[in-house]
C-alpha cells in the first residue's frame, strides 16, 4: 500500500515537472503575441490645401508593411479633416514600416497629398507628418 502511494507521488511529481516547461512556453509566446499589436489612430490633416476655392476632399490609407488595413471615409471640403476611424493589425513587428497616404478626391483619379513613413517601435507615438503638396497629417499609433 505504502509503495502503490510513493508511486501515485512519483508519477503526479513527474507529470507536474514535465508541465512547468510547457507552461512556461505558453507564457513566453502570449507576451510575444501581445507586443505585436499594432493600433493606429486619432487621424487628423491640418491646413490641407485649396485650389480654385475648392476645399480638399481628402482620405488616408494606412498600410503596415505590405498589408493594407483600410482607410478612412472622405470628408469633403474640409481643410482641417478629422477621422474616427482607428486600425488595428495583429502581426505588425517592430521596425516594420508604417505606412499612411493622404488623398484628395477628384473625379478622373485620386491626388496623392503626401505621404507618411514610420518604421514602428514598441510604445505610443504622435507623429505629426508634413505632406509634400501642402497641409500636416497627425496621426498616434500604439505598439504594445
Amino acid at each position: 500500500m505504502i509503495s502503490e502511494r510513493q508511486d501515485q507521488a512519483t508519477a503526479s511529481s513527474k507529470a507536474m515537472d514535465s508541465s512547468v516547461p510547457f507552461v512556461l512556453m505558453l507564457l513566453m509566446c502570449s507576451s510575444i503575441i501581445v507586443e505585436a499589436q499594432l493600433k493606429v489612430y486619432d487621424l487628423r490633416a491640418s491646413n490641407l490645401p485649396t485650389v480654385v476655392l475648392l476645399t480638399t476632399d481628402a482620405y488616408v490609407t494606412v498600410s503596415s508593411g505590405s498589408t493594407s488595413l483600410g482607410k478612412t471615409s472622405v470628408h469633403y471640403n474640409d481643410p482641417n479633416p478629422w477621422w474616427e476611424e482607428e486600425f488595428s493589425y495583429f502581426y505588425a513587428e517592430e521596425n516594420d514600416m508604417l505606412t499612411l497616404e493622404v488623398y484628395d478626391v477628384d473625379l478622373l483619379f485620386d491626388d496623392q497629398l503626401g505621404v507618411c513613413q514610420r518604421q514602428l517601435k514598441v510604445g505610443t507615438y504622435q507623429h505629426d507628418c508634413f505632406l509634400t503638396k501642402g497641409g500636416t497629417l497627425h496621426y498616434t499609433y500604439t505598439l504594445g
